[in-house]
């Protein structure tokens, strides 16, 4: 199996290890808020950032299984010329989205590293910096894997799409 699609199945691995953290979390501030009246400090702040880091953590597994949302009714119509045509097409749609979140974040990232921005206040700030660097480095890695699908695609490596996502499947050997 490649490198690169074993990355982006350790990463989805993290980030259901950090959901199930997430869920730990939010009953212990629940469970804190009944029984004494105390909630633990932070947790607003911790789900806000983490929740946007998990999504992106998630991107690059979801693009190599064929799991990013899509709709048949056009392709299924075509000759399957047309279809990896219309396949590129959305890459390379994907591909520049990510490009554009890459862009636009990289700027971001450097700032809130510079000044130390961070989010909270009281008992718990939490930096912002490491949100947006995930951010800026899975649109990377979002952005190379719809380089990589367009590529295998084009080589005929790639199942057909009504496969999906038994795409990785074909990637995996």
């Amino acid at each position: 199996m490649k490198v690169h699609i074993k990355g982006a199945r350790m990463l989805h691995i993290i980030s259901a290890f950090w959901t199930l953290a997430l869920a730990l979390l939010i009953f212990g501030d629940v469970m804190g808020r009944i029984f004494l009246t105390r909630p633990i400090p932070g947790t607003k702040e911790i789900l806000q950032n983490s929740i946007v880091t998990i999504t992106f953590l998630q991107i690059p597994l979801a693009i190599y299984s064929g799991s990013m949302l899509r709709t048949t009714i056009l392709s299924d119509a075509v000759p399957p010329t047309m279809r990896r045509i219309l396949r590129t097409l959305a890459s390379l749609l994907g591909l520049a989205l990510f490009l554009a979140l890459i862009w636009g974040t990289i700027p971001s990232f450097y700032d809130a590293y510079r000044i130390g921005e961070y989010e909270g206040e009281g008992s718990l700030r939490v930096p912002t910096w490491p949100v947006r660097g995930a951010i800026a480095a899975m649109s990377a890695f979002g952005a190379f894997a719809y380089a990589y699908m367009i590529w295998i695609d084009w080589r005929g490596e790639l199942v057909l799409e009504n496969e999906a996502p038994g795409a990785l499947r074909r990637l995996e050997n």
